[in-house]
């Protein structure tokens, strides 16, 4: 359900129009172009974006559907021969890892689609808090925000692409090519494509590593753009909350606010600020709960396919390159979600201690009486959940990092047996 949100300045008189952030255009697109950078290849931007052009319609009927099909296509064969193909364990975990990675990217991209009217919902809301930012100083808060969204989506993307680019494109490129009689072969990065290396179509390992590489660019963009849209709505909201409490801090020491009722507005828009967090977080509640999954089963697949590297004698080579790249980018993107959380939680309870702290006892009682309002919402700020089950905060992170090793010291001891 969509809530607006009230004035960031003052109660709207009536009669008069309400005042609206001049810039607010040139804001909203700084705040959406780097989601939109990865929305809009995968076929998305028009289905989580209110007012998408023509030609971004007719990209997301196309590009959608060929998405899945590529994506399908990256699943059911490595799958089928993992569980069907393969004997060794050793073996099974390296391409599980793979496989685990496109089941991930699949459902998320899947629930992205389908739940795109609950994220376009979000970025109306995102649309209306700039709209109402008219104040210059609080216009620099809310930009310092977004400049902290944008440097973490784009430290984010880096390191995942980085880390696959090593895989899907090094790896088939250096891969070394051996000969029989006359035959030249080279091995085969991709596994379970039989059905397509054994038919006559010259050309098939180069188009299986094309697909592969489509597929590649999809799990991780889809990665990205679930974290780029929650890194914009909590920092959105964070600097939301901070415009409130910089507004109390003006209200007592009578610098600037003439609002003689702006208590009672401040209790009004931070209610809005809480209402939008609650939509965010329903709707990612399952996103965040495959993000969780994914990432825990993952980095020990990595970190155990690093290790035998490591046993064969290995040190430094391409594969050990790959498999740390790829460990550190999944780390990495744990973190970033995790420290998003936090701070979600972390701001929103920052309110309350402010509101105390501040000189209420110089205000009228009934206005000071308000400030109880905020001090008891702020005990219960709002939280990043997988699955409304496991909140995304730094100690998530270090529990994940933990049963990722026990799960690793399990995979070891099952393949000595």
């Amino acid at each position: 359900m969509v809530v607006p949100m009230h004035s960031q300045s003052s109660r709207q008189i009536p009669g008069k129009k309400k005042a609206e952030n001049p810039h607010y255009t040139k804001d909203i697109r700084y705040t959406l172009q780097m989601c939109g950078w990865f929305l809009k290849p995968m076929g998305l931007w028009s289905i989580v974006y209110h007012s998408p052009s023509t030609w971004e319609k007719i990209a997301s009927v196309i590009l959608f559907p060929c998405g899945v099909i590529v994506m399908l296509f990256c699943i059911l064969p490595p799958g089928r021969y993992m569980i069907f193909g393969v004997k060794d364990m050793v073996a099974r975990v390296r391409l599980g890892g793979m496989v685990g990675t496109c089941v991930a990217g699949s459902i998320k991209y899947v629930y992205l689609g389908l739940r795109g009217t609950s994220f376009g919902n979000c970025i109306k809301q995102v649309e209306r808090g700039w709209k109402a930012v008219v104040d210059p100083s609080y216009r620099a808060i809310m930009l310092r925000q977004v400049s902290t969204s944008r440097n973490l989506i784009r430290a984010s993307a880096a390191i995942l692409y980085t880390g696959g680019a090593f895989l899907h494109i090094l790896l088939p490129v250096i891969a070394k090519v051996t000969s029989k009689g006359n035959v030249t072969v080279k091995p085969a990065i991709f596994l379970g494509y039989d059905f397509l290396l054994d038919s006559e179509f010259s050309y098939a390992p180069d188009l299986i590593t094309v697909i592969q590489s489509m597929g590649a660019f999809m799990k991780y963009s889809i990665t990205t753009c679930a974290y780029s849209l929650t890194t914009i709505f909590v920092t959105h909201i964070v600097g939301q909350i901070q415009i409130q409490i910089s507004r109390l801090n003006d209200y007592v020491n009578n610098r600037r606010v003439k609002d003689h009722d702006l208590i009672g507005t401040i209790i009004r828009d931070h209610v809005d600020i809480l209402r939008f967090a609650k939509n965010m977080q329903e709707s990612f509640y399952e996103i965040c709960l495959v993000q969780l999954t994914e990432s825990t089963l993952i980095i020990c697949f990595l970190a155990y396919c690093l290790m035998l590297d490591w046993e064969d004698g290995i040190t430094i080579n391409t594969s050990s390159v790959t498999h740390s790249m790829l460990l550190l980018s999944f780390i990495f993107n744990l973190f970033i979600f995790c420290y998003v959380g936090e701070m979600l939680s972390e701001q929103c309870s920052q309110i309350g201690p402010t509101a105390y702290n501040i000189e209420w006892y110089n205000l009228p009682p009934k206005q000071a009486r308000n400030l109880i309002m905020l001090c008891t919402i702020s005990l219960y700020p709002p939280k990043l959940t997988g699955g409304k089950m496991i909140q995304f905060c730094m100690m998530t992170f270090s529990s994940v990092m933990q049963t990722s090793v026990v799960y690793l010291n399990l995979l070891r001891t099952l393949s000595e047996w």
